[in-house]
């Protein structure tokens, strides 16, 4: 069932969105600023590392323009309620509230699942991410200094969680 948000339509990720998918995802990589990886996995490696329930893709005009998805943390029970997420905007939609309508998407959904904490890993340099999960409710919790390195430099990783207010 597709939800509207915003101006653009919200529906669960599913394989037939894969090659828009991984074209936004591309499109993320190639700003040096998203992610570590350097190139897109294929379907079967993403598929089986992200949540199903917990993954969903933005329409705007018939065509994918951002997409949200959830992994589990550890396959420890205590860590039952903590997933990590990666959001990614189309090049050309970013800054048209498609990241804030695909996040709060993601909050719904994992609430209702009974997940207490999401978390992500941002590149400090990264401002406007760390910009729009801060309005959906993520706070800093910690800086991993000089985690990887990326063509050769070490790089930050600001460590954000939002807690679920359901967590007593």
């Amino acid at each position: 069932m597709a939800v509207e948000a915003t101006r653009v339509t919200i529906a669960r990720l599913e394989w037939e969105h894969w090659p828009e998918v991984a074209r936004i995802y591309a499109e993320g990589i190639a700003t040096g600023n998203a992610t570590f990886e350097t190139e897109v996995p294929g379907w079967e490696e993403w598929n089986a590392s992200h949540v199903p329930k917990h993954r969903f893709v933005a329409f705007s005009d018939g065509s994918a323009v951002g997409w949200v998805a959830a992994s589990a943390v550890s396959g420890r029970c205590v860590y039952a309620g903590v997933v990590e997420h990666s959001v990614y905007v189309a090049e050309s939609e970013r800054g048209h509230g498609v990241g804030r309508a695909l996040l709060e998407r993601l909050v719904g959904s994992t609430e209702a699942a009974g997940i207490w904490t999401i978390q992500t890993g941002i590149f400090p340099e990264n401002e406007v991410s760390l910009r729009l999960h801060e309005r959906v409710g993520f706070r800093i919790v910690g800086r991993r200094e000089r985690v990887g390195k990326q063509n050769g430099v070490w790089r930050d990783v600001l460590m954000l969680e939002r807690r679920s207010r359901s967590v007593d």
